[in-house]
């Protein structure tokens, strides 16, 4: 924690926060898998960088939405702000035949700001190509998957992809980070409420825990 906090070209960023559900009309009993994806400069400190939720249903009361409210709670440094971390979400059920099969993929960056935060994911899935792969996989019930889900937060080779869109994954954030305005980055507004809340140099509300 020392070399870490002390190093002044080195900058933190805690991610706090919750997959908070998803809205898929078609679909039910679904899971979410989450990554985290970023650049060569950063390094995951404290927390999990991936994960899986819990198995969901619809619930009448909640307007046929899926509730996980899965924690996420991730700590990154870095010298660097190229390659921001993005949180990349593969949602998961059963087709037809019992089978797990993809139903969503789709990434956010993590946002720069301190503070809370909501994102709404649009999710989407790969779509056959060809018709006799359509067929193939409308017989099979096996959907086209990403042989690596990381993909989906990359810029190159996804163009190449026909996609179609599929559902919503809704999470929010609560960030902070500390010495970025050191090392001459400003992620937000300087508020007195900010500067006098954050006397050591983080700039949130609270005082992380479980450094590493």
């Amino acid at each position: 924690a020392a070399m870490a906090t002390s190093n002044p070209s080195v900058f933190l960023l805690t991610v706090n926060g919750q997959i908070e559900g998803a809205n898929f009309p078609e679909y039910d009993n679904l899971y979410c898998k989450y990554c985290f994806v970023y650049g060569h400069d950063w390094a995951p400190t404290s927390g999990l960088e991936e994960g899986i939720t819990q198995i969901t249903c619809k619930g009448s009361q909640s307007s046929h939405k899926l509730i996980w409210n899965f924690p996420l709670e991730t700590t990154f440094k870095s010298t660097n702000p190229s390659g921001w971390p993005q949180l990349v979400l593969s949602v998961y059920g059963p087709d037809v035949f019992g089978n797990d099969v993809v139903r969503g993929y789709g990434a956010t960056h993590i946002p720069f700001t301190p503070g809370q935060h909501t994102r709404t994911v649009p999710m989407f899935v790969p779509e056959p190509t060809w018709r006799l792969q359509k067929f193939t996989s409308w017989l099979m019930g096996r959907r086209p998957e990403y042989t690596d889900p990381k993909v989906v937060a990359q810029g190159e080779g996804r163009e190449v992809t026909r996609v179609r869109s599929q559902g919503f994954v809704t999470v929010s954030f609560h960030i902070i980070t500390k010495d970025m305005k050191k090392l001459g980055y400003d992620t937000g507004p300087s508020s007195p409420a900010n500067t006098a809340a954050a006397p050591s140099g983080w700039s949130a509300e609270e005082q992380p825990i479980n450094m590493q």
